[in-house]
């Protein structure tokens, strides 16, 4: 029996509240583990705090909620939560990279592509090539067509799409570990939308490294991850392997998730919903906080549930579990 790697990324208990230890936390007690070549899918609803996590792993927060982080962030052995500015600087970029949601808000407008992506690869020096041959290869790797001609472009006059790979690019000029891509398809199209997804995938399976992908897209999930962690109002509330999770989901909010999801199997004249709307974070209810939408919410669920172990590899926060099979709406 092959025995499988440590993992290269351990999140132990880790909360980020807005500066004081007594005021609310945007995240709480999340716990998470990625193994190389691995990659986790994290979804849930708008303001649920997947990009607040994903900022807190390269300590990327605002001042005030960098002062307001706590637990750990086991990266290879060391804790990034702990980590001086200058062992941040030598980890980012070379060792975990990060593709951010918008790349108009990722790119600089008054700097060329080409000016833009040497500045990463500048402090790659031991790579082989010239500057400018590299930066041709880092954007050939990414398939955009022209690359020399590309490198003197500047963002606006790029489409969508090709900002996306050009982001993509600068993420992974330093062959990093550990690729956090932050909601990298909102702004293509679904044609190219899946030629950045397979483009992602080859390049995972050549540099063999971890992906932490986060996503509203639980069809990008089923194509992308091994393993799927959902979150709701800065808790992950169920984790478990992909197919599992989509085929016996066991906390009442994942399941909700994925019933709201249309298929083409089924014809509805009214998509599932889930009633009302997260709460925000001064106004989080108490115990589950889930249970003001859920359907089988009982006054049990007005005490926060533990994290539990539902079956193998499958957990969840939830008093009343599911325990059946589910049929997709």
């Amino acid at each position: 029996m092959q025995i499988p790697p440590a993992p290269l990324l351990e999140v132990r208990d880790l909360s980020v509240r807005l500066g004081a230890p007594d005021a609310p936390a945007l995240i709480e007690g999340v716990n998470l583990s990625l193994r190389p070549g691995e990659t986790l899918g994290l979804v849930g609803e708008s303001g649920s705090g997947k990009t607040t996590l994903g900022m807190a792993l390269m300590r990327l927060l605002p001042p005030l909620l960098d002062r307001g982080l706590s637990g750990q962030v086991i990266y290879d052995g060391r804790d990034v939560a702990r980590m001086q500015p200058a062992e941040l600087a030598d980890i980012r970029g070379s060792e975990i990279s990060m593709i951010l949601q918008d790349p108009m808000a990722s790119l600089n407008p008054v700097f060329s592509v080409g000016n833009q992506l040497k500045e990463g690869l500048r402090r790659h020096a031991t790579a082989p090539g010239s500057l400018q041959e590299r930066a041709i290869r880092a954007l050939d790797d990414v398939r955009i067509p022209s690359p020399e001609a590309r490198l003197a472009s500047y963002p606006h006059q790029m489409s969508g799409g090709m900002r996306q790979r050009v982001v993509g690019a600068i993420a992974l000029t330093r062959a990093p570990r550990l690729l956090i891509a932050d909601e990298p398809t909102t702004s293509l199209d679904v044609t190219i939308q899946y030629q950045f997804l397979d483009l992602l995938k080859d390049l995972q399976a050549r540099l063999g490294m971890a992906m932490l992908f986060i996503t509203h897209d639980f069809g990008v999930v089923a194509r992308m991850c091994d393993r799927v962690a959902v979150m709701y109002a800065g808790q992950i509330v169920e984790q478990g392997p992909v197919r599992d999770i989509f085929a016996r989901p066991t906390h009442w909010y994942t399941r909700a998730l994925l019933d709201s999801v249309p298929t083409v199997n089924t014809r509805l004249d009214r998509l599932p919903t889930i009633p009302g709307a997260p709460p925000t974070v001064a106004a989080r209810p108490e115990g589950c906080r889930f249970h003001p939408r859920c359907a089988n919410a009982q006054s049990r669920c007005r005490s926060a549930p533990p994290m539990q172990e539902r079956r193998p590899g499958q957990s969840a926060r939830c008093w009343f579990p599911l325990d059946s099979e589910r049929t997709p709406a």
